[in-house]
C-alpha cells in the first residue's frame, strides 16, 4: 500500500490484523476474489474509515476483520489472538465480549426502553449488567434523561446513538460501525459522528468504520481506500475535499503506483 501523507508519530499496539487475508466467493469459473491478499492493521484508540466504490471488498473487510465471516485463505488476529481456528461457539462469545457493532439499521428491540436495549449485550453474553456503566454510557452518548423512552419515540439520531451506547456498554476491543449514518439526517449524522470521534479521543475506543460519505471520513484519524479487493491508498488527516478527490480518482491511483502521494491536511 502506499501512504498519503504521514503516518501519526509513534507506534501502538494492533488491535486487530489482517494477514494476507482472501475471501474467494463462488467456485471454479465462476469464482469472484472479494479480498485479494489484504494485509492492514488496526491501531488501538484509533477511528480509521475504510472507503471504495461500490463491489471494492470493503464491507467484506469489515465482516472477515469482525468474525461475521471467515477467510479462504490468511490469518484474522483480535488483541492478537488468531480467530481463525476458533469454534463457532468460541467465536461469538469473542465477539459478544470484544467487539461492538453498529449499523446503519440500528436494530433495537421495540419493546425494550433505552436502558434495556442498552444492557442487552451484556445480558446476552451471561453477564449480569453493570449499572453504573449503562448509566455512564448513556451519559456519554447524551442520552441519560431518555433512559426510560422506548426507539418508536427517539428520533433516528437519537436512536443511533443508542446503538452506539449498546457497542461501547462492554469495552470492547474494537467497535466495527458500517454505514453508520446512512439513515440519517445531515445534523443527526454529525452529532453521531461526533461521538464516534470522541469515544476514540477520550476513551481510546478503537473504531472502524466502512462508509461512502467523503464528510463522515474526514471525522476519521486515517481512511484506507479499497478497490478491486485490494487495499489501494491509505490517507491521514484527512479532509472531506482529499477523500472525495481519492475516490474519483481511485481506480487510477490503484493502477499507477508510481504517482507522488500528496498529503491530506490536518482537521
Amino acid at each position: 500500500m502506499i501512504p498519503d501523507g504521514e503516518s501519526p508519530d509513534g507506534t501502538t499496539q494492533a488491535v486487530v490484523r489482517l494477514a494476507e487475508v482472501r475471501k474467494v466467493y463462488g467456485r471454479r469459473g465462476n469464482a469472484v476474489a472479494a479480498l485479494d491478499e489484504v494485509s492492514v492493521e488496526f491501531n488501538r484508540g484509533t477511528f480509521t474509515a475504510v472507503m471504495g466504490p461500490s463491489g471494492s471488498g470493503k464491507s467484506t473487510l469489515l465482516h472477515c476483520a469482525a468474525g461475521l465471516d471467515r477467510p479462504t485463505s490468511g490469518s484474522v488476529y483480535l488483541d492478537g489472538e488468531d480467530i481463525g481456528p476458533l469454534k463457532e461457539k468460541r467465536l461469538t462469545m469473542l465477539r459478544r465480549e470484544r467487539i461492538g457493532f453498529v449499523f446503519q439499521a440500528f436494530n433495537l428491540l421495540p419493546a425494550l426502553t433505552v436502558t434495556q436495549n442498552v444492557r442487552l449485550p451484556m445480558e446476552m453474553a451471561g453477564r449480569r449488567p453493570n449499572r453504573q456503566r449503562v448509566t455512564e454510557t448513556l451519559r456519554q452518548v447524551g442520552l441519560e434523561e431518555r433512559r426510560k423512552h422506548r426507539p418508536a419515540e427517539l428520533s433516528g439520531g437519537q436512536q443511533q446513538r443508542v446503538a452506539i451506547a449498546r457497542a461501547l456498554v462492554t469495552d470492547p476491543a474494537v467497535v466495527f460501525a458500517d454505514e453508520p449514518t446512512g439513515a440519517l439526517d445531515t445534523r443527526s449524522a454529525r452529532d453521531v459522528l461526533a461521538l464516534l470521534r470522541d469515544a476514540v479521543r477520550q476513551a481510546g475506543q478503537t473504531i472502524v468504520m466502512v462508509t461512502h460519505d467523503p464528510v463522515a471520513a474526514s471525522y476519521a484519524d486515517r481512511v484506507v481506500f479499497m478497490a478491486d479487493g485490494r487495499l489501494a491508498r491509505e490517507l491521514y488527516n484527512p479532509t472531506a475535499e482529499a477523500v472525495a478527490e481519492r475516490m474519483t480518482h481511485l481506480g487510477a491511483w490503484a493502477d499507477d503506483t508510481t504517482t507522488p502521494p500528496t498529503s491530506g491536511a490536518a482537521r
